[in-house]
Formats: structure tokens, sequence, C-alpha cells
């Protein structure tokens, strides 16, 4: 029978601990020597690639800032990659989770433009796990297109029961992606923590922020987000913006689609003044 996602989740966590004590400079938490003899066959050849890297590159150069709400918002740029080695006929669940990076709480320092040690971290965020809405599937369908985490969001509020991630503001976080293996032996509990494996990327790591700090990162996201809503971004900056140094295309996101239609903003007000303050 199908398992339940809670179930699959149990399952999951029973063997959480190897991932948690696993470098995040590792692409994998099973390194080629040490921990991939011990996961099994369906498991053992997964590769992650990253999508869209220069992208995160780019933000991650800046000081990747992801806004959280209490509402919810998605990630921009989303968590995307490419999957590799799996047993095509064997099915996976995919999730994902996220973790301090740190035990510190920041704060931004605009007159040096970088972010500064404000003092210990707040208590931490319910603990929560993201299952990727496809899950469970077989592993030919995961490799066959790039998965796309695009319905995750991140929300600040403690109480939300609507399953988002919930996040600390001012604190740093990393990604984390999780391929877990649905073994079908009845016993299979027994050995979860050879059924999955974990994967982080470290240009993806960013502060949660309910808005925007660094400017350069508020128009760098209006820039390269083809569906950003500008006056969001203006709404969520401290900071003053000038429109004028922006590319028209991404002002004027694509209309012949119902995200482009929802997405986009009105620019009639923004013909007043090329620079607007949010404050």
């Amino acid at each position: 029978p199908q398992r339940e996602p809670h179930e699959l989740y149990s399952l999951f966590s029973s063997g959480l601990q190897l991932s948690q004590s696993c470098d995040l400079s590792l692409p994998c938490c099973a390194d080629e020597g040490s921990l991939s003899s011990t996961k099994c066959p369906q498991i053992s050849g997964v590769r992650v690639q990253l999508e869209m890297q220069a992208l995160w590159q780019q933000f991650d150069q800046l000081g990747t800032e992801m806004i959280v709400t209490k509402a919810g918002r998605r990630m921009f740029p989303t968590f995307q990659v490419r999957i590799s080695g799996m047993d095509p006929s064997a099915e996976y669940v995919l999730l994902m989770d996220f973790i301090p990076v740190d035990s510190k709480r920041y704060r931004y320092a605009f007159h040096s433009s970088s972010w500064l040690v404000a003092g210990r971290a707040d208590v931490a965020a319910p603990s929560r796990m993201h299952f990727h809405p496809d899950s469970p599937a077989r592993g030919a369908q995961w490799m066959k297109q790039t998965v796309s985490f695009d319905s995750l969001k991140l929300t600040n509020n403690l109480l939300d029961d609507n399953g988002h991630m919930i996040l600390n503001s001012m604190h740093r976080y990393q990604p984390r992606f999780h391929v877990v293996y649905v073994d079908p032996a009845p016993n299979s509990h027994l050995n979860a923590y050879k059924n999955f494996c974990s994967f982080s990327f470290p240009e993806t790591r960013f502060m949660a922020v309910t808005a925007y700090q660094n400017h350069r990162i508020t128009q760098l996201k209006i820039a390269s987000n083809p569906f950003a809503k500008v006056s969001h971004f203006l709404c969520t900056s401290p900071n003053l913006i000038n429109i004028s140094h922006l590319p028209p295309a991404s002002i004027s996101p694509p209309s012949g689609t119902v995200q482009g239609h929802h997405e986009t903003a009105s620019l009639s007000r923004f013909k007043r003044s090329s620079v607007l303050n949010e404050k």
C-alpha cells in the first residue's frame, strides 16, 4: 500500500541525525568513501545538480535575502534541481527543510552595507519538512525533467497552520534537499537511515528578512525575476530604488500568462518619479 506523507516523514526523520552532522560544503551527506557504502543501492548512486547555479552565485556574492511574511512568501530564486542516478522503477519522495547556518541573530549596517552579529539566535522555529507535491513518484519521472519547489513558502508566523516553512527573521539559513527511497519492505523502518540522502548547496544560503536590507539584492531580484511585482519590491525595501536603472523587461513582466497577468505591476505611478522611497 502507498504510504502517507506523515508515515514517510516518520521513517525519514529517524535517520535525519546523519545528515544533520554532515558538512554543508559537501553536495551530498554521504561522501564517496565513508557513508555511501551504508546506503541502499537505490540511493547510493543518486546525484543532484542545482539549476540556475550562476544566478544563485550572483545573489550569494551580494548576500542573499529571502522575504518571510505572516501569510507566506515564495522563494526567488526558486530552488530547482536536476536528479540523476535513481532507479527508474523505484519510488522516491523528495523533501526540503531549512537549518540555521549558525546560532546568531543579525542586523544590517547601512553605513557599511554589511551584516553584523546582533546577538544570540532567537529560539528555533518549529522544524518542518516540505514534501514535493508530486511525491511519491518513480525515479524515471523525477529524472526526466527539472524538479522545482516553486510552491514552497517561507513564513515568520510561529503559529502557521498552512504547512509553510517557519523561519526567524534576521537569521541565516541553509536549504537542504532530501531524496527518500520508498522501501516496500515491511520492516523498512529498521533501515530508514539507508533509504535517504541529503544534499545542500552553499550558494543557496540566505538571510531571512521581512524587508530587503541590501538595495543591490532588491535590484537583482527585479532584474532577474520575469514575474517580479515591482511595487512589492519597492514596498519591502528600506532603500531608494532608481527605476530608470532597471532593464525595461524587468519592469513589465510577460502578459500572456496567468502568472504574468497576476504579477504585472501598474507603472502609471512610477512615471511621476523615477526614484521612490517606500518609507
